[in-house]
């Protein structure tokens, strides 16, 4: 459903407009003002006047969107006075810098969840359950059929699986902003002090990463290494969209595998064409995302991405919160 007219929050050709503050949360084109959740590429777009953001991700948003941006780096919990807005960032738990929008304006609260997940990540500030009146929440992941493991328990599972081949190149696909520094502050977690090889694209987001303090196993960008160099027995992180390109003929015999929360879906890497799937995501699982509505405490959720649907309906019939899905 369409928000109600005369909400704190409407629908443009933008994305969500908060008129008291004259701003966008994650636009999807050029607008004046951008408040911004993360710094992934589908929720922060270049163009903006304006960019507000947690401080931790102002170095990979410069890096994404160009080192002249107007950016206002905010910290997290910080009331900031926008327009006729008071607006605060909270951790998200789901990249570095990742934060939930919270607004408030006219007597009423709203918060905007962005992209959020509830297990614990050394790679970035744990999730932080904020109150409001109205609760956006995503559901990507929004089936009872998603329920994760520790970060932990699957970097064991990595290093086993990597060092059960030492005959090999093992080659672990991840997304190259968010995916692939946890699985390093994972293994790092776990005591893997061996040097670990990165793709171009995920090499050029560790200085943000180092930067912030976060724990993390010794690195070196493949391209550093001689060609001809034996790469059997190194661990290797890539983004999906190295799987199949001539940067894989770097590599002899390879294993490889994806790591994914669509890895917890029968069949799935099997049709991506990978050797193995490990289940690790950077979105809240099913009873995750239960929770952090619960928690909101909000009198009204409206519900996005994933299976909005199927979550709305629960929320609304077996838990009694008012919940709909949120139509663009």
């Amino acid at each position: 459903m369409p928000l109600p007219a005369g909400s704190l929050l409407e629908h443009t050709p933008q994305g969500l407009y908060c008129r008291a503050a004259a701003a966008w949360i994650d636009p999807v084109g050029p607008v004046p003002r951008a408040l911004i959740t993360h710094a992934h590429a589908d929720h922060a777009r270049p163009g903006c006047g304006e960019y507000w953001a947690v401080g931790a991700s102002e170095a990979i948003l410069r890096q994404r969107l160009g080192s002249t941006i107007n950016l206002i780096p905010v910290d997290y919990g910080a009331a900031n006075s926008i327009g006729e807005a008071r607006v605060s960032f909270h951790s998200a738990g789901h990249v570095l810098g990742s934060a939930q929008i919270r607004l408030e304006a006219g007597g009423e609260s709203w918060l905007v969840s962005g992209d959020y997940k509830r297990c614990a990540d050394p790679s970035c500030a744990p999730f932080e359950p904020v109150q409001a009146d109205v609760f956006i929440t995503e559901a990507t992941f929004g089936l009872p059929i998603y329920r994760w493991q520790s970060g932990a328990e699957v970097a064991g599972e990595i290093l086993s699986w990597w060092q059960a081949t030492p005959q090999r190149p093992s080659i672990l696909f991840a997304y190259a902003f968010g995916k692939a520094q946890r699985l390093l502050a994972e293994l790092a977690a776990i005591s893997v002090k061996d040097e670990i090889l990165l793709h171009g694209a995920v090499e050029a987001l560790m200085p943000a990463y180092r930067e912030a303090g976060v724990r993390l196993p010794p690195t070196l960008p493949v391209s550093a290494i001689a060609k001809g160099e034996s790469l059997a027995g190194r661990l290797v992180i890539a983004p999906p969209s190295a799987h199949r390109s001539l940067w894989m003929k770097r590599f002899k015999l390879p294993q490889t595998a994806f790591v994914s929360g669509w890895m917890a879906v029968r069949g799935a890497r099997r049709r991506r064409g990978y050797e193995r799937g490990f289940v690790l995501s950077d979105h809240a699982d099913w009873p995750g995302l239960i929770q952090s509505v619960k928690q909101s405490g909000a009198r009204q959720v409206y519900v996005t991405h994933g299976n909005s649907d199927g979550l709305a309906r629960y929320l609304s019939e077996v838990e009694g919160i008012s919940a709909e899905p949120l139509e663009g």
